[in-house]
């Protein structure tokens, strides 16, 4: 397995916590060094500049999304649990969710003006890795396209969330705790399920001429997914919940 260090004699990393909350401003390598990967050396350039995100300075006052896109202030970490247990950076998960702020004009689809699928004021959630960030007003926001907007959801339980487009929302079933030969199975052995119920549907995809395509699965269908697609989230109630693409859905199981 190839090993990576860093011989550069100077690497500044002020305000940047670690992984959660990276500060947009820069990963700067303030000096010429080299980079070795098992045998091989890369050297790194003076100056060498990676950016996460991009600062917007205070001289200006609003952003205003163009054609099919959104601006959407994320929500703010959870930096505790429920019952008042301080997490760690490393543990705090990622937001996928926010307020739209801002929206665009939208886009015309042959001869049909379609407008965003969201207003300003709604709460929303997106696709993991969506859009681009921006830190405006003091805040985090994301620019992204209204395509990748799963859903709206008003209140704090993912089984409320309403799809948009041509999204679902399913209720992953439980995984196995035995084997078909009866073997009790530990959490860490546990297949994750591929199968789940579908508890709610988005009014469909837009064809080439702005009309709605209905999707072919409904709320009750228990279906077939795929593997690695979609958003996982964790229902109020401890089930399991991901949001994909209708066409993520393989098959109708009955």
């Amino acid at each position: 397995m190839a090993t990576a260090q860093l011989t550069s004699s100077s690497i500044s990393t002020r305000n940047l916590p670690l992984f959660q909350g990276i500060r947009p401003y820069a990963v700067k390598f303030s000096s010429v060094g080299q980079l070795r990967v098992g045998g091989l050396t890369q050297r790194l350039f003076q100056g060498l500049v990676v950016n996460a995100a991009t600062v917007v300075a205070p001289k200006y006052t609003s952003i205003k999304p163009l054609g099919d896109r959104v601006l959407v202030k994320i929500k703010t970490v959870e930096e505790k649990t429920d019952g008042g247990i301080l997490l760690p950076t490393t543990a705090q998960t990622k937001p996928q969710g926010g307020e739209v702020v801002a929206v665009g004009e939208g886009k015309t689809l042959g001869e049909t003006k379609v407008d965003v699928s969201v207003k300003n004021g709604t709460q929303v959630v997106y696709s993991k890795y969506a859009g681009i960030e921006v830190e405006f007003n003091g805040s985090k926001h994301l620019i992204l396209k209204d395509d990748d907007i799963v859903g709206i959801l008003e209140t704090d339980d993912i089984k409320d969330l309403k799809p948009l487009n041509d999204r679902v929302l399913i209720k992953v079933a439980e995984a196995e705790e035995k084997t078909a030969g009866g073997l009790l199975l530990t959490g860490a052995s546990k297949e994750k399920p591929s199968i789940g119920m579908v508890v709610a549907v988005g009014p469909g995809s837009l064809d080439e001429g702005g009309n709605r395509k209905e999707l072919s699965i409904v709320s009750g269908n228990t279906v077939l997914y795929s593997k690695y697609a979609g958003n996982d989230f964790k229902g109020k109630d401890g089930s399991d919940y991901i949001a994909l693409r209708a066409s993520d859905a393989m098959a109708v199981l009955s």
